[in-house]
């Protein structure tokens, strides 16, 4: 890439960051979910937008998809509030897990049956429309009035199922045999635990070292949060465990 592309790029990149942040402003005054104007600007820029923007890399997709989940669910773990999650941590650990499962099997079902996909393809279908998007819950019900229960097993629920999820889409879209439900149950199970462990060790350590570091400025804090919550995330996926549901713990630990 030229130097005068790398420009470019990083203009639009900047002009695109300062329109996302208007388009709260204007989300809080007309009542709308941010994430409606974001994919309202997402579709103005795409290929069919005004700018005919080409992009067809699907590494750099996820990477920046990654890195936007992360960062979402960061800020929806320090903006939980903890005595509203832990009495219905039980009922959004069962329907994060078990109750995406049954999503996953019956959207499959439908696929298969109604459309005539083959059961690899319905799954990885299944898969994909059965977790709750993180961005849009956290937007949206920190406006609506509902009783802090409901909010709290929605909110958590929200945050914890971007996990089994990504692990489900991946062992359906391996190539070969997909593995016994067992087996696929078993490592959902273990990458879960490791993630939340790592979470919690990573978020309790942070949040220890911020207490005793006086850091010099107030602007270093959010830095200093968003690094400790990024660390959760790789330290929980390098351990071949959960990195969101490390990211999510430790974010609420901080919070």
């Amino acid at each position: 890439m030229t130097v005068h592309a790398l420009n470019e790029l990083l203009l639009v990149c900047s002009l695109v960051l300062l329109v996302a942040v208007a388009a709260v402003r204007i989300s809080s005054r007309s009542g709308l979910p941010s994430l409606l104007l974001y994919l309202g600007i997402g579709i103005a820029l795409g290929q069919d937008g005004i700018f005919d923007v080409k992009f067809d890399n699907a590494e750099l997709t996820q990477v920046f998809g990654y890195a936007a989940l992360v960062v979402i669910l960061a800020e929806g773990g320090l903006g939980a509030k903890w005595k509203e999650v832990k009495p219905v941590l039980p009922a959004a650990a069962v329907i994060s897990t078990v109750g995406v499962g049954i999503s996953v099997g019956i959207t499959a079902a439908a696929a298969h049956y109604l459309v005539g996909l083959d059961w690899r393809q319905a799954l990885i279908i299944g898969a994909v429309v059965s977790s709750t998007d993180a961005a849009a819950v956290f937007s949206v019900l920190r406006r609506v009035p509902l009783p802090p229960r409901i909010t709290g097993v929605l909110e958590a629920e929200s945050g914890f199922n971007d996990a089994p999820v990504v692990i489900m889409v991946v062992a359906f879209s391996a190539a070969g045999p997909v593995e016994h439900w067992y087996i696929l149950v078993a490592e959902i199970a273990m990458e879960l635990a490791i993630g939340a462990a790592i979470g919690i060790a990573v978020g309790w350590l942070g949040s220890l070292g911020l207490r005793h570091v006086a850091l010099p400025a107030s602007g270093l804090y959010p830095i200093a949060v968003m690094a400790i919550a990024v660390s959760a995330y790789a330290a929980g996926a390098m351990a071949h465990g959960s990195g969101f549901l490390a990211v999510y713990l430790a974010a609420m630990i901080l919070g």
